[in-house]
């Protein structure tokens, strides 16, 4: 009969084992990848500033419909937007000490002239031209430490939808430093980068879709899309040519 001992030595994990991810780890960028790899069940976890982050379990009105809705706004505009790509939470390798995961991101490709690339297994590498964050437990972190990351890696555009406040605050990136933009005498949004990508602010914080989706289309009606569109298509034809 084995001994005391030796069931336990049988019992411990082998040493080659991969450690979990916990809350506050302090983790190189590869390290945090092999450990979020070996836990194909956990949703989310980002790393910034070399910090493990994950977040508690997402509430409906704080967090899932606010998230929804945003998905619905960047899904209108990606649709009618040939040249760009959104998605919805995906891991982003900003850094060798940040790789986050944006609650939505929507971005020029690559071959159309955008910044950010795609690895080959399928991550995005660099900073995406805008990023969206729906912030109510984590406002500290999308407001500072997540700000940061994003203003100093080249994030262009920067929303940040703090869902307990009742607000959304929208950051454009110049000389370096994020600064707000201004709402139009509408009370609504208009991208820089995107152009025809309009917000109405006080309508998505209802969460009166159709009122947010008609003002989208509106925005990709207007001239100013129209000439973005073909800016992508030249920029395509460019690098094939």
């Amino acid at each position: 009969m084995a001994s005391v001992s030796t069931r336990a030595r049988n019992q411990r994990e082998p040493e080659d084992a991969i450690p979990t991810l916990e809350n506050g780890d302090r983790l190189s960028r590869t390290e945090f990848e092999r450990r979020y790899d070996a836990m194909p069940g956990l949703k989310k976890a980002e790393l910034i500033e070399g910090v493990v982050y994950m977040p508690s379990p997402v509430r409906l009105e704080r967090h899932g419909r606010p998230h929804g809705l945003v998905l619905a706004w960047l899904g209108v505009y990606w649709d009618g937007t040939p040249g760009t790509d959104f998605a919805d939470s995906p891991t982003a390798r900003l850094d060798s000490q940040n790789e986050p995961q944006p609650d939505a991101i929507l971005l020029i490709k690559p071959e159309h002239g955008g910044q950010a690339g795609i690895s080959p297994d399928d991550y995005i590498v660099g900073a995406p031209e805008l990023a969206v964050e729906v912030s109510s437990s984590t406002v500290s972190i999308d407001l500072n430490s997540k700000f940061e990351v994003y203003r100093r890696t080249g994030v262009r555009e920067y929303v940040v939808w703090r869902v307990l406040d009742k607000q959304i605050d929208w950051f454009m990136l110049r000389g370096g430093k994020f600064v707000r933009l201004k709402p139009d005498e509408n009370g609504h949004y208009r991208s820089h980068v995107f152009p025809g990508l309009w917000l109405d602010p006080a309508a998505m914080i209802r969460g009166e879709l159709t009122t947010v989706l008609d003002l989208v289309r509106r925005g990709l009606a207007s001239p100013e899309h129209e000439k973005f569109v073909e800016q992508l298509a030249a920029a395509a034809t460019k690098r094939t040519s």
